[in-house]
């Protein structure tokens, strides 16, 4: 990596499709990898269980941080709220929204970066394919890593890099199945079954990408939304 030695990540695992990529890319790219996942209260727990069981499909180290997100609230992930369902839009922020989440997760994988000499942190937030969150553009990310780099002791030059920023969905499940990451040991529904519901924002933006990008979602839904309904029989056709 230009060094002579292994650059390292802490990358941010949630369990997700996009964060499961985004590690499929750092190994690739010769990363020495931490994984940090978090418990902060979310009602969707089966997260955290796939990202226990994508950490040791790679046999990675991973972390898991324990905070909570539900004395803040006001999200229907945290708090005793619906999740919004049949939508893919942007043009207002969903209650699947956690305020200050991103910031906060940065911020502490900032502190065991900068503890533990890594190079870079890095994390799936998407700009073009996903629910509206504030802290998912790109100018979060450049903000934030330049507080991170003022404000922590020896991480002048940390990086936060987001490979995926600027990619569609069906982008960057073309770019997963080349990396053969393990999309089947993912969960990205907001509900937290054990079957996505195939009905809320997560879900229909994830079946849209893998209908877009040529691919079956390889997990197991409840129900599909029509769009995708119409593809499998396509497929099968």
């Amino acid at each position: 990596m230009g060094r002579g030695y292994p650059m390292k990540a802490i990358v941010l695992m949630s369990g997700g499709l996009d964060s499961t990529t985004v590690l499929a890319y750092a190994l690739k790219e010769g990363y020495e990898i931490t994984g940090i996942s978090f418990d902060y209260g979310q009602r969707h727990r089966i997260e955290l269980e796939s990202s226990k069981k994508i950490a040791e499909y790679y046999g990675i180290a991973r972390m898991v941080f324990k905070i909570d997100l539900t004395q803040i609230g006001g999200s229907s992930l945290t708090d005793n709220l619906e999740v919004e369902k049949g939508r893919i839009s942007r043009d207002n922020i969903p209650n699947t929204y956690v305020p200050g989440r991103n910031i906060i997760f940065t911020s502490i994988a900032g502190g065991f970066a900068d503890l533990h000499g890594a190079d870079a942190i890095m994390l799936g937030v998407n700009a073009v394919d996903y629910s509206g969150y504030p802290d998912c553009r790109p100018e979060f990310i450049s903000s934030m890593e330049k507080a991170l780099q003022t404000g922590l002791a020896k991480s002048s030059k940390l990086r936060i890099i987001a490979p995926l920023q600027r990619l569609s969905k069906a982008e960057i499940i073309r770019m997963g199945m080349e990396l053969k990451a393990p999309y089947q040991l993912t969960h990205s529904c907001y509900e937290g079954r054990k079957k996505a519901c195939g009905e809320c924002d997560s879900c229909l933006l994830r079946l849209k990408g893998f209908m877009e990008a040529g691919y079956l979602d390889p997990v197991e839904y409840e129900k599909y939304p029509e769009f995708y309904s119409n593809y499998l029989k396509n497929k099968k056709n």
